[in-house]
């Protein structure tokens, strides 16, 4: 394959020049409540190819590799039409690799019949858990994907990537009380872990259970203490994105806002992307450019210190590369995206969070939310009440709100117990959607924050 596609490169009249050849095959199962809503298995093969000429690119897609050269040819017109000005991308060395995942129990070898079996358990362990549950929804799928790169500065990437995910939401009801909670789980490591998920569906259907009980939280001003999985939707969510560097480099507003080195919190903040992790959903060694990734601190005690890169945004902000290039699948040409994202751990053991607070709350999971710029909403699955520095009585219908580099300098704690997670979810952007990422955080304190309520 490497040989046919480097033939295929030669002699063309581009100033760059990248094939991306892929194949997968997938299934996918639901049930809803006890009964089976959807059933498929699907596989596929297909490329693109992007060219650069006078700064203009390039972009075709298809679906019969027999094809490629008359694409190639079509990319090329394609950018010349296009480009008026100097071709710039940052340098990199061309690597030749072959990258093959470590994982247990293939799940291309369990027949979907086992796999539907697995589904329905974990469906009828929800239903079956409280008389209370009205429904459920259990989503399993599941891909094995295959991507040759290569470009014409001699970089050869062959890539093997499983990946599987399992979602469980319950919903319970008392009288016109309706009550939801959801988990999931993704993994680049095989079936076995999806044949062992039976706490985490007991865990989606007592969560639900118990809001039916919570209290609606008193809107208001409050010392907030989030726990890992809000606190890393927070960091990826309104502050990662705008980090991107495709969306700074386009905005003289955005760019004055994220000035590298400006103070954004104290001293003890300090929040890393980094893609070269082993084993994470968010990991590879090469980005899809074929750049070796990396960690990249983006702030660092405190300080805005970087913020991540293509090959041409890194060029236009005259800053390095980070390895941060990446596509969905080959309908689509690389952009520049998170990896894993996270918080890194401080000094205070967790529970010394809660002492000093008189009134607060602690908030955790993730339910909803958006971002517009450095402004932000997100909704708790579920929280507490602080009082004294004691966890008291349950909330729900919890809110928070505010300004990104407000809040990161309200946090005022962050805790020892730093959490990575993997989630059967993905990040959205440019209509790439879902993207495996992990996000992460120890516990946070943040004072000050306006939680909407009743």
């Amino acid at each position: 394959m490497q040989n046919r596609l480097n033939d295929a490169l030669s002699g063309q009249s581009a100033d760059y020049l990248e094939i991306r050849l892929e194949e997968f095959e997938a299934n996918s199962i639901r049930f809803q409540g006890k009964d089976m809503e959807r059933i498929s298995s699907s596989q596929e093969r297909g490329g693109n190819v992007r060219a650069l000429v006078r700064g203009g690119w390039g972009f075709v897609t298809f679906n019969r590799w027999e094809e490629l050269d008359e694409k190639i040819k079509e990319a090329i017109e394609i950018a010349t039409l296009i480009g008026e000005k100097k071709s710039e991308l940052a340098p990199i060395e061309p690597v030749e690799a072959e990258l093959i995942p470590q994982y247990e129990n293939d799940f291309r070898q369990i027949s979907l019949k086992e796999k539907t079996d697995t589904v329905k358990n974990y469906s009828n362990i929800i239903m079956n858990f409280s008389p209370r549950i009205q429904s459920s929804i259990v989503d399993y799928s599941d891909r094995y994907t295959i991507t040759h790169f290569v470009n014409s500065e001699g970089t050869y990437i062959k890539k093997e990537h499983p990946y599987l995910s399992l979602h469980f939401t319950a919903i319970a009801r008392e009288g016109d009380d309706v009550q939801m909670a959801s988990e999931s789980i993704g993994s680049s490591k095989g079936y076995t872990q999806a044949e062992r998920l039976s706490p985490l569906a007991q865990k989606a259907a007592q969560r639900a259970v118990n809001l039916l009980q919570a209290k609606p939280v008193p809107g208001g001003q409050y010392t907030v203490i989030l726990d890992p999985v809000l606190a890393g939707v927070f960091i990826h969510e309104a502050f990662g994105h705008l980090s991107e560097a495709d969306f700074l480099y386009e905005d003289p507003r955005m760019q004055q806002l994220m000035t590298l080195g400006k103070k954004v919190g104290s001293q003890e903040l300090n929040v890393v992307d980094d893609g070269s992790l082993s084993g994470l959903l968010g990991s590879s060694q090469y980005d899809d450019e074929g750049v070796p990734t990396r960690k990249n601190y983006l702030i660092r005690d405190g300080v805005l210190t970087g913020r991540l890169h293509s090959r041409e945004t890194a060029v236009k902000m005259g800053e390095e590369v980070t390895g941060n290039a990446r596509a969905l699948n080959y309908h689509f040409k690389p952009i520049v995206r998170m990896t894993n994202t996270y918080i890194e751990r401080g000094k205070i053991p967790y529970e010394e969070l809660f002492n000093d607070v008189k009134k607060g709350i602690y908030a955790r999971q993730f339910y909803g939310g958006n971002t517009t710029f450095e402004q932000f909403t997100f909704s708790a699955g579920e929280g507490y009440l602080i009082e004294k520095g004691r966890i008291t009585e349950q909330l729900r219908d919890i809110t928070l709100t505010g300004n990104l580099f407000e809040t990161l300098h309200h946090i005022d704690g962050i805790a020892s117990d730093l959490d990575i997670i993997q989630s059967g979810g993905g990040c959205g952007k440019g209509g790439q959607h879902p993207l495996p990422v992990t996000f992460g955080s120890p516990h946070i304190r943040i004072k000050n924050v306006v939680v909407g309520g009743r």
